[in-house]
This record gives C-alpha cells, sequence and structure tokens, in this order.
C-alpha cells in the first residue's frame, strides 16, 4: 500500500516564498525578528495580514491568501514599525497610542515603501501621502479628520505594545536597521562604483582613502555632507603630471586627486581629506582675491590644520604646516602675516608639495555637469554644523565664524554696483521756483505757487565716467552684460549722460552717451592691447567731466597697473584678478 501523498498548503507555500524574498532584502534580514503563524495564535487579524509586536514578532493570518510579492511587502511593512521605533521595546506596562497617530504612522511606512521597493501591496493605496512626520501627520488628521490610510491588519491595528521580560535587555530595533540600512546602501554604492562584484557579492579590497571618506560619511556629521558628494581620484600618472605629491581639490569639479603611491595611515588620510574638504567648503580659492595665490594657501593651511589638531580629527602627516602662535587668526589675518616673510614661505611645502597650492582651479578630467557650488558647499557644512553641535559638541571658535558667515552670503554683483551708485553717483535735485510757470490748484486759483524744475548746472554735475577695456580678450557677452547693468542704473538715477572712453592700445573719447543708448547703440572703436591708463588721465584731464564725478573701469583683469585719483570702482568676469592690490571696490559679474 503506497503512502498517503502529503496535500499542497499554497497559501503556506506562498508566505515561505514571500518571506524568503523579505530575506533577500539585507535590511530587513538584519531585524531579530520571529513569524508567529500558529493555528491559535490570539495576536494575528482575523481579517488582515499581520501585525507586529514590540517584542520583534510577526503575528500573519495562516488562512489569508495573497501572492509572494504581498506577503514580502506586508512583513516588510511590520518590520519598519520596529526599525522607525513605532513600537520600542521597554520593559513594564505599556499604553497604546490613538488610531490618528496609528494611521500615521502606517502611511508613513508606505511613503517609504514607495521608494524602496520590496514586493507590491495587496491593496489599494492612496495616491499620495502629505509631506511631514508621524506626529505632524497625526495633529492634523485630529483637526481635519482621520483619512482612509489602509494598514496591514485589516480592521485591527497592525502595531501592538507588549512588555518586555525582565531577564533580558530590550532590543534597539531603531538603531539595528538603521546600520543595516546603512551598509546595505554602502553595498549598492560599492557595486555602482565598482568596489563590489555585483553577482558573487565578492568585495574588492578597500582602499584607506576610501575608508577614510565613508568614515566622514557615515561617523562625522560635520564633513559628512560634503564627503558624501565628493569624488576621489586616485590615480598615479595624474599625480605625476600635475605634480601633485599627496593630494589636491578642485572644489568646481568636487573632486579631490590623491597620490595613491604615498603611503599613511587611516588616521592620516582622515586628516588629509578632512583638510582638502574644508579648503573647497570655505571657498579659499574664492576668497584669495588678488592676493598671491601660492601665500594664501599657505595661510588657509596654517589656519585648518590648526582646527583639525583641535577637533582631533585622524593624525597630522608629517611635515604639514601647524604654528600655535598663529592659533584664532583667519586666513586673511595669516597671510597678511606671513607675507613680510615671502623667501622662507615659498620654501614651505602643502599637501601638494613645495611651491605648489593644493587649490586647483580646473578640473582634471573631462567636463561634467555641475550643481550651484557656492549653495552645495553652504548647505552642506552648516547642516553638518547643526548635527556637530547636537551630537558632538563644540568646535574651533574660527571655525564656528566662518561657517556661520556662510549662512549670510554676499550681495550679487549687480546688488553691489546699485549701491555704489546711490553712495557715489549723485541723482539731479528739483528746485521749485517762482520764476517758472507751476499749473495752479482748481481749488484756489489766484494763489500763484512756485514750479518744480531741474537747474541745468545741477544737471551737468550728476554723472559718472566709464572706462570700457576694449581689447581682444574682453568677450561680447561681457561687454553686454556690463553696459545693460550701467545703463539701468544710471536711468534710475536719473541721470542723463555718461562720459565714455573706449580704451585698448590707445584712448578713443566717445563723448557723453545718453543712457539710454550706452548699452544699444554704442560702436566698439579698438581691437588692440589693452593699456588703460592713458584713458584714465584722459577723463582726469578733461575740462567738461567734474572733478568729483566718479569712474567705473570695466576690463578682464588682463591690463596694466592703473593709478586712479579720483573715486572709482572695477567691474571684473567672476575669476579675474587684477594685476594689482586696487584702491576702489571690485566687483565681479556671473
Amino acid at each position: 500500500m503506497k503512502p498517503a501523498t502529503p496535500q499542497r498548503d499554497p497559501v503556506a507555500e506562498a508566505f515561505t516564498e514571500g518571506l524568503g524574498l523579505l530575506r533577500g532584502n539585507h535590511a530587513f534580514a538584519a531585524l531579530n525578528f520571529t513569524v508567529c503563524r500558529d493555528q491559535d495564535c490570539e495576536q494575528a487579524p482575523p481579517d488582515g495580514w499581520a501585525v507586529v509586536d514590540s517584542a520583534g514578532t510577526v503575528h500573519a493570518n495562516r488562512r489569508r491568501r495573497a501572492e509572494p510579492a504581498e506577503w514580502a511587502w506586508v512583513l516588510a511593512h511590520c518590520l519598519l514599525h520596529l526599525g522607525f521605533g513605532h513600537v520600542p521595546a521597554e520593559r513594564g506596562r505599556r499604553t497604546a497610542p490613538d488610531a490618528y497617530l496609528r494611521t500615521a504612522r502606517c502611511a508613513v511606512v508606505n511613503r517609504f515603501l514607495a521608494t524602496f521597493p520590496t514586493g507590491r501591496a495587496p491593496f489599494e493605496l492612496p495616491p499620495a501621502v502629505p509631506a511631514g512626520d508621524e506626529e505632524e501627520l497625526a495633529a492634523r488628521w485630529r483637526r481635519d479628520g482621520l483619512p482612509r490610510i489602509p494598514g496591514t491588519g485589516g480592521g485591527s491595528p497592525d502595531q501592538l505594545l507588549v512588555p518586555w521580560p525582565n531577564w533580558s535587555e530590550p532590543e534597539d530595533w531603531t538603531t539595528a536597521f538603521a546600520a543595516a540600512l546603512t551598509r546595505t546602501m554602502s553595498a549598492a554604492m560599492d557595486v555602482a562604483g565598482g568596489r563590489r562584484e555585483e553577482l558573487t557579492g565578492e568585495r574588492l579590497p578597500e582602499r584607506p582613502w576610501t575608508r577614510a571618506l565613508n568614515w566622514f560619511i557615515s561617523s562625522y556629521p560635520l564633513l559628512g555632507g560634503i564627503a558624501a558628494g565628493i569624488t576621489l581620484v586616485a590615480d598615479a600618472e595624474l599625480a605625476r603630471a600635475q605634480g601633485i605629491s599627496v593630494a589636491a581639490v578642485n572644489a568646481e569639479a568636487g573632486e579631490i586627486y590623491l597620490n595613491p603611491l604615498r603611503h599613511h595611515t587611516d588616521g592620516e588620510w582622515r586628516f588629509i581629506l578632512a583638510h582638502e574638504m574644508l579648503h573647497a567648503a570655505l571657498r579659499h580659492g574664492e576668497r584669495c582675491g588678488a592676493r598671491d595665490p601660492y601665500l594664501f594657501n599657505v595661510a588657509a593651511d596654517y589656519v585648518i590644520n590648526g582646527w583639525l589638531l583641535e577637533m582631533g580629527i585622524g593624525e597630522m602627516p608629517e611635515g604639514l604646516l601647524h604654528d600655535p602662535q598663529l592659533a584664532g587668526l583667519s586666513a586673511e589675518e595669516v597671510y597678511d602675516r606671513i607675507v613680510r616673510d615671502q623667501r622662507r614661505i615659498r620654501r614651505l611645502a602643502t599637501l601638494a608639495g613645495k611651491g605648489k597650492s593644493d587649490l586647483i582651479g580646473e578640473p582634471l578630467g573631462r567636463p561634467r555637469d555641475y550643481v550651484d557650488l557656492d549653495d552645495f558647499y553652504r548647505r552642506g557644512l552648516q547642516q553638518g554644523f547643526e548635527l556637530h553641535q547636537r551630537e558632538r559638541g563644540l568646535l574651533p571658535a574660527g571655525l564656528v565664524e566662518e561657517i556661520r558667515a556662510l549662512a549670510h552670503p554676499p550681495l550679487p554683483w549687480d546688488a553691489q554696483l546699485a549701491r555704489w551708485f546711490d553712495e557715489f553717483v549723485p541723482s539731479p535735485q528739483p528746485v521749485r521756483s517762482y520764476a517758472r510757470p507751476s499749473r495752479r490748484q482748481a481749488a484756489t486759483p489766484d494763489i500763484p505757487r512756485a514750479g518744480r524744475y531741474f537747474p541745468p548746472e545741477e544737471v551737468a554735475c550728476c554723472t559718472f565716467g566709464v572706462l570700457l577695456d576694449t581689447s581682444g580678450s574682453m568677450s561680447r557677452q561681457l561687454l553686454g552684460k556690463a553696459l545693460g547693468a550701467i545703463a539701468s542704473y544710471a536711468a534710475a538715477r536719473d541721470v542723463t549722460a555718461a562720459r565714455v572712453v573706449f580704451c585698448d592700445a590707445a584712448p578713443h573719447d566717445a563723448g557723453y552717451l545718453p543712457t539710454d543708448e550706452i548699452a544699444g547703440r554704442v560702436r566698439i572703436r579698438g581691437r588692440g592691447g589693452t593699456v588703460l591708463q592713458p584713458g584714465v588721465d584722459l577723463l582726469e584731464r578733461a575740462e567738461d567731466f567734474p572733478p568729483g564725478a566718479p569712474v567705473l573701469l570695466i576690463t578682464d583683469g588682463e591690463c596694466d597697473v592703473l593709478r586712479v585719483r579720483r573715486e572709482h570702482a572695477y567691474l571684473v568676469p567672476q575669476g579675474a584678478g587684477l594685476p594689482f592690490t586696487p584702491r576702489g571696490p571690485v566687483f565681479r559679474m556671473r
């Protein structure tokens, strides 16, 4: 007689297959949960799929039919209640939350599963969940009414609070899930970056600089946001070609270039990467201005290295710049001190090498699309600063001041130029005189009133000079942007005409031009070299140019050394420098 063939249980098979799909996700598999599908389980929902309790047990309805992908979604929903801290493990009596908070928690879990797909929902989900966390959603729905957002418990709550036994320590479900989720995302980034084989899961040897960068992302909030957006380029041939001894940074490309032939400990690589990230985040390349770039780089190195030693980030490699007597000074203040001894300072070495700057202005490699740099570094450093204050405490006072200064970015160049016009370019003021006719009011036609007019002599004094560099190095886009801004601000100040001089190899006096013609009908005369001093002298000697009128010089910086004796300002492209120390303000066009 043949033994009876055991009957198949399609419900149990679908559940087992769905549980396997869930355990294939490393974030959920790391949670130490158990599953109960007993016939006499009192916690299982009678008309739902499953519920989860604070002890880490998922109680599934063994009579409920669902596809494997649906069971995977249901189990993931329950485990997210654990991972999000909705059912924390605690000893003693527990108080269950109200329906509004339970529904809000289900809504947050469903919203997360929409971006972290695991299976599919066994019921129809709302098209969208409002923004906000659980408490915000619960408060809103207590005021406006409870919407219909399903959970996995059917008509019963899918979150159960049970007391933890006294003989063991309660599980920290939130920390366990966060650590597992971090490992999962790190593994995905390893696959995308080629550091892990996708099929076999075999991890390639991790470089010490990669470990240092990952440490910032996972363990150091101040620089974690910036580290997540930085690309490490460890190429020996590139480092040799560019003369990079240890490291250099390009803030515009968001890349740190490393010499992989240099051997440093993990702590020293942390120090090196933090050094370069602070260079980029604090915009030292932009703050250099008309200073010597290498000397300003050295000054910034003294400041950054002092901060890193004070914060205890890694270990400072041998040979880097540090002077305790410069503690508390900014990079600009240190520059003013060391610039007096240039012969000694130029023999010092940065991370790029002796006499080389580790601030690189152009990307080393193919061009790519970038986000707004100022916004990226400012937001990353400020958010990291807030997290660091909450978790790790105090920072050097000088670094705190510079981070807070980033919260108030400088005015754009056109707003600064408008302020300069308001301060130095006078606007004609009307006067009233009985010598001019005036319209009389209808109520009092017999009472004469003074007329309002602009005296010609005052109108003639309300002007300014424009010295325009028309050499071959000036672009048409730059000229158009500069002249358009000048024309708009002159019209806003009621300036009827401005004295315009075109200058390349020789000055060309265009005389007084109406402000509405400066941008539209100006004909540029010369396209030769760049010698601007004769144009400045022409304006200063002109008898019809008021002695108190200011001069605006528009150039790309590739000019001679200028001496201007009256009030003046410079309008140059972003990133351009002047070959001398300017006495007037410098506005940089973007």
